[in-house]
């Protein structure tokens, strides 16, 4: 499974590639998508192009991105909004699926703690896919994204395995229960006794 996370930012938007197999993650790439200088319309075509050309030569099977953060600068916040858009759109065109994760849930899947500092996210980054040194810090903050989302789908799967276990020994009880209501109960301390519309008789 093949996963590529999505750090936007108007200036520089970073990506990473990781792939998941079970528990195990490997690094397969990383980098920065700059936009420079130029009019808004420019710089956001040049996100919605790079993130593309992303998606076209590593073919992930799921993409996430970073939530936008509310910051003190209300027109920051506004333009890294349409950032992330422009980014966002070229992953749908792409027609990938995409996630979305907070910048705490971000930190607490990679550091486990939502209070990470960037050299901490970097840092484990490095360590949980094995790289020989560290990232820069938009591409570690997008292959920290990939990696929240390798972990949020490694827990839903588990949860959907045990509920279909607990599904399937509920369905295995019940139809137990079924077989005996209008005949004789074979097993158990009960071995022996009439059932009758679920009751013992005798």
């Amino acid at each position: 499974m093949i996963i590529l996370g999505i750090d936007p930012g108007l200036r520089t938007t970073g990506f990473g590639v990781i792939q998941q197999r079970g528990s195990k993650l490997r690094y397969i790439a990383s980098g920065t998508i700059k936009s420079g200088e130029g009019d808004l319309p420019t710089r956001l075509k040049v996100i919605l192009d790079g993130v593309a050309e992303v998606a076209r030569t590593y073919q992930p099977d799921y993409a996430a991105i970073e939530q936008v953060f509310v910051n003190v600068n209300p027109q920051s916040t506004l333009l890294l909004g349409q950032a992330r858009g422009a980014a966002i759109c070229a992953l749908v065109s792409a027609e990938l699926t995409v996630a979305e994760y907070s910048p705490t849930q971000v930190k607490q899947a990679v550091v486990g703690t939502g209070r990470a500092v960037k050299a901490q996210v970097q840092d484990m980054v490095a360590r949980l896919l094995a790289l020989p040194g560290l990232p820069g810090t938009d591409a570690a903050d997008a292959l920290g994204v990939a990696i929240c989302h390798a972990h949020n789908r490694e827990t839903l799967t588990l949860i959907q395995s045990q509920s279909q276990s607990r599904g399937q020994s509920a369905g295995s009880a019940a139809a137990k229960l079924a077989g005996t209501a209008a005949g004789t109960v074979s097993q158990g301390p009960l071995a022996g006794l009439r059932m009758r519309r679920g009751r013992l008789v005798g």
